[in-house]
């Protein structure tokens, strides 16, 4: 059986994506990200793994010049996974998350060799949850204030 990509010793924080053609964010994406609190997740061993208090960061994917693909918030899981419902494909996961002042844009992420092989970067089509391992957890939070202060897990 191969090994699992996360695992608790590795996992930094949750990377959950955001489809702006599915999610409205309207005019102000910031307070629209802002005010979700929970996003679907696809049933897997990777939500065996999930915590109240681990880190988020909410990704925007789609190519929209209002809302280019990046980190654009970040926050924690508010509670446990919600088993998807008979008949559905999907769990929910409880967040809360606050908007980025300044999004980390896909660029920005692409061009540093410490993020390059980000999960969301290598498999953009991946479902949710994607994740950042702890080392690249700890190089997001040199790029970003706001992002310094989500703990990450067993690193400092």
């Amino acid at each position: 059986m191969p090994t699992p990509a996360v695992t608790a010793d590795r996992l930094g924080a949750w990377l959950l994506k955001v489809n702006p053609r599915v999610t409205d964010l309207g005019d102000d994406p910031g307070t629209a990200l802002a005010a979700l609190t929970e996003r679907c997740v696809r049933p897997g061993y990777r939500l065996r793994l999930v915590r109240p208090g681990q880190p988020v960061l909410l990704w925007v994917s789609g190519g929209s010049r209002a809302c280019p693909p990046g980190i654009w918030a970040t926050g924690t899981v508010t509670g446990p996974v919600v088993p998807p419902e008979p008949g559905a494909r999907t769990a929910t996961l409880p967040i809360a998350v606050t908007a980025l002042a300044e999004p980390i844009l896909r660029t920005t992420l692409r061009a540093d060799p410490r993020l390059a092989g980000l999960e969301v970067l290598r498999a953009p089509f991946g479902s949710n949850p994607s994740w950042v391992d702890r080392h690249q957890l700890a190089a997001l939070r040199q790029t970003s204030a706001e992002i310094r202060k989500t703990a990450p897990i067993g690193l400092e």
